[in-house]
């Protein structure tokens, strides 16, 4: 005998896959697997060089010694340069999402956010304006009708 599987639990899982979020944080992480090789060519193409004219090219071999004898793989070393490297992809990666993309999007959003606004200015302004037309005619109106009524 083969048992059915709960239709619920299906019909959950399907739901939980096609609601948005989980198909946007699947799209993020892809475009953040490609951005990160972006980022690595940037700080291996531009940034180790520009330290390397200080130094060497590459960062992982910035380190300091602890004990006495630091030849080879023996000795505490502390791999400072591969810290370093690391901080440096992180803050050049933050200055590309910010300057790229945050801020852009900042900018457009506080745009529609003031066409928004200003549209709902005028429209009040314009019922304001009619309201007070038909306040001035119905004066008016209440202004003939009082002096024709003594004119009779």
């Amino acid at each position: 005998m083969s048992e059915k599987k709960d239709p619920g639990i299906w019909d959950g899982f399907k739901a939980f896959l096609m609601r948005g979020n989980v198909v946007d944080l699947a799209v993020a992480v892809v475009i953040g697997a490609a951005f990160t090789n972006i980022v690595n060519a940037v700080v291996k193409g531009i940034i180790n060089p520009l330290v390397g004219a200080i130094g060497t090219k590459n960062l992982d071999h910035y380190s300091s010694c602890l004990s006495s004898s630091c030849e080879g793989e023996q000795g505490i070393q502390i791999l400072w340069g591969s810290v370093l490297g690391a901080a440096l992809s992180f803050v050049i990666t933050a200055a590309v999402v910010y300057f790229l993309m945050v801020l852009p999007m900042a900018k457009y959003l506080a745009r529609v956010e003031a066409r928004r606004k200003a549209k709902e200015g005028a429209q009040e302004v314009i019922e304001v304006t009619e309201l007070e037309v038909l306040k001035e005619i119905r004066d008016a109106l209440v202004a003939q009708r009082g002096s024709g009524h003594n004119q009779q």
